[in-house]
This record gives structure tokens, sequence and C-alpha cells, in this order.
């Protein structure tokens, strides 16, 4: 196999055996799997062009070598993630869908036109504001428009995992999921980076969403976390909560000269629109955001942990500044970046339309079918779970409420 251009890579632990995440395979790759309990033979190894290891952590050796015959990889994993990448767009643009077409909101940039044109040909972390219920979908939407949301993850908390379908393509696209104990936060972090970063399909390009005040904003959760700041000699923000700066720092760290910028955002709804809540975008009521978007090149942020945890902490002085102009002004014209309006384009309510003669149509039919059809407990039955449904999409919708957020950050220990 060797003549004929292969590269033999075991896959078994030795003294020299690389990482199968950092591992670069050539194109003309055999994978060399051994016995379940004794592994590859000494004579078969000395064979070999390399050895690789699957990362482990108290697991036994022969779960790794089966993950690795399921999985076949890497090429099997490059095309997982564009599959996957395209059956969450598929998902996703439902929600900009509502936004754009149903309700008619719209969002407006603040940007650089060169930064503008590099935001789609890299990978990136994306820092923003969580002042409002659905700034989330504000970015998804710019993204949408930009051609990238298919790109799209986050570094969110383990609960929201548990979101029906949303959580679920979250976990398929690899965004990462921390539990808020630092202790294992910082271990998953490196580690699920690593995964994202080995191997990542060529032209395609992931932005990682990270909210570094760790929760949505609250004037309580502000107050307490300003206690903090005068504690530790820091100026006190007006609209923000005081950022947790390890993990931005750590995420930067594990970049691995892979990511190439940060995206500073800032959110604002203007008092023109509707209240900015996913209600208001289903029941057809038109938000008005802006969005005010600085890139800082990874290059130019300071590596060492105490200098970039500084840095963190100078954005957010910068960021109050800026939303403070906006609060004033409605707007943020007059900030220096030249207003930019994206042009919705047509993919949500294409993807959507196909999703309701596809699905929605034909289910519908054949519930009505079924419901007229039926015996009066069927009916009634039948009434009970549409009920039961509709409670667990309004829950849902709880999720993005910050009157029903977490409590997370009122009584604060670390900054």
């Amino acid at each position: 196999m060797q003549a004929q251009g292969y590269t033999i890579v075991a896959v078994e632990q030795t003294v020299n055996s690389q990482n199968l995440y950092e591992f670069q395979f050539p194109e003309k790759t055999l994978l060399l799997l051994g016995n379940e309990r004794e592994g590859i033979r000494a004579d078969l190894l000395s064979l070999v062009d390399a050895t690789v290891e699957i990362p482990q952590a108290g697991v036994i050796r022969s779960l790794n070598v089966h993950l690795c015959s399921c999985i076949i990889w890497p090429f099997s994993k490059e095309l997982y993630r564009k599959v996957n990448c395209f059956l969450a767009l598929s998902i996703w643009s439902q929600f900009t869908f509502f936004a754009q077409w149903w309700s008619g909101s719209n969002c407006v940039l603040y940007i650089n036109p060169s930064d503008l044109e590099k935001v789609r040909n890299e990978h990136a972390i994306v820092i923003m504001n969580h002042k409002y219920d659905i700034d989330w979908l504000a970015g998804w939407v710019i993204c949408q428009r930009l051609g990238i949301m298919q790109g799209s993850k986050i570094v969110g908390k383990q609960s929201l995992k548990l979101v029906p379908i949303v959580g679920w393509c979250w976990i398929f696209t690899e965004s990462i999921f921390l539990r808020r104990v630092w202790e294992s936060d910082r271990e998953t972090l490196v580690k699920d980076l690593r995964k994202v970063l080995a191997n990542y399909p060529e032209n395609y390009y992931f932005n990682f969403l990270l909210f570094c005040e760790g929760t949505r904003f609250t004037e309580k959760k502000r107050i307490a976390s300003m206690k903090i700041a005068r504690e530790k000699g820091l100026p006190e923000l007006k609209h923000h909560i005081l950022p947790r700066t390890k993990g931005i720092t750590l995420l930067l760290q594990g970049a691995e000269n892979r990511i190439a910028a940060v995206y500073d955002l800032t959110v604002g709804f203007k008092k023109t629109g509707a209240v900015p809540t996913l209600l208001s975008i289903l029941k057809g009521q038109a938000c008005q955001a802006e969005i005010f978007v600085r890139r800082i090149p990874v290059s130019d942020i300071p590596q060492d942990t105490e200098q970039c945890s500084n840095w963190v902490h100078e954005l957010y002085q910068e960021k109050d500044q800026i939303y403070n102009y906006f609060i004033k002004h409605d707007t943020f014209e007059g900030q220096g970046l030249p207003r930019t309006e994206i042009q919705r384009n047509y993919y949500d309510l294409i993807i959507e339309l196909s999703w309701m003669l596809i699905i929605g149509l034909p289910s519908l039919f054949y519930l009505l079918k079924f419901f007229f059809t039926s015996s009066f407990l069927v009916q009634f039955i039948t009434i009970g779970l549409i009920c039961i449904a509709t409670i667990g999409v309004r829950a849902m919708i709880a999720v993005t409420e910050t009157e029903h957020g977490s409590h997370y950050g009122e009584a604060r220990k670390e900054g």
C-alpha cells in the first residue's frame, strides 16, 4: 500500500503517538486498527508511517477503537460537518423567516466595509452584549443575509442543550456547553475547541458566539457585578454586567492561529420598533435593530492571561460608551462607522415554504382527517396533546425572556 502512495497510520497509544485531533492526515491514508484487548502487534507497528491516539479520560481503549471504526476519521468527519451545517441552516432559517418575512423586522449594521468582506472568509469569535430577549436573533438575521449562518456556534450554558430542536442542532454542530464551574469548564473549552479546529472542512468557516457577561442583563445583576468592579478598582459600567474574562482568554489562547479575529457586536433595538421579544416576532410586530461591529485581529490581542483579561475589561468599557450613545440618540449613527444595510435574500423564505409543502400541509391534512374520523375520546385526547404542545412552545419562548432568565450573576463570586 505504501508503494501506491498510501500513508499507513496506526491507531494505538505509543511513546511517539500523536493526538488524533492535531494530526494532519494525508489525502491517501490507510488506518490500521488493532485487537480490542491486545492492540496492534509490535512487528506491525514498526512498519507504519505514524501512530495516533484518541485522548482518553478513564475509558477503555476498546471504546476508542470502536469510535474510530464507526466514524472512519478523518474523511467522514468533514462530511459530517458539511451535512450538519446545512441541516442546521434549514432549521435555523425558520427563525430568520419569522423575523424578516413574517414580522418585517430589520437589522442595520455599522461596520467598516473592509471588515464586512473579511467576515465571510474567516473563522471568528463573536462577542455580543446580552441586553435583549432576541439580541441573538438580530445576529442570526445578519448571518443569514451574509450567508454564514450555517457556521454559527455558541459557547453557552449546559441547559441550552435541552431546548428542543435548536439545542439539539447546537449539539450536532459542535457548540461548546459549559457548567459554569470553572474547574470543569476549563477542560471542556480546550477539548471542544480543539475538536472543532481539527480537520475543519476547507472553505467552510465557523463563528463562535460568546456572551462574556455570562447571563442576560438585569439591573439587579449589574449592581451586584459593580460591587465586584469597585473591589477590583475597575470602572463601573452603566449598561453591562462585569465581563467574565477566563473563558474568552482560554479560547483565544487555544485558537492556534486558526481563528483570525474577534468581532465585537453591540446590539441596540430602536424605540420606533416593537418591543424586542420573540413573542412580538410571532405576533407579526416589526422590531428594528442596529448592530455596531468592530473587528479586532487576534494578533492584536495580548496572549498573556492577565493582559488579555485587562483587554476584555477595556473592551467592555468601550462597549458601554458605545451603547450609552445609542440610548441617547436611538442610533449608532455618528459613532465613526458607516451605516450598511444588507438586503434580505429569499433563501430562508424558500426553505420555509419547502418545509410547509413537504411536511406542514400534508401533516395538517392527515391530522384533520384523523381528527374528524375519530371517536370523541380520541378527539379529546388529540386536543389535549395540542394544548400540551402549545404550552411547550410557550415554554421555549420563556427561555428567551429576561424575566424568566437565570439568577446567575446576582450573587457574584468572580469577575
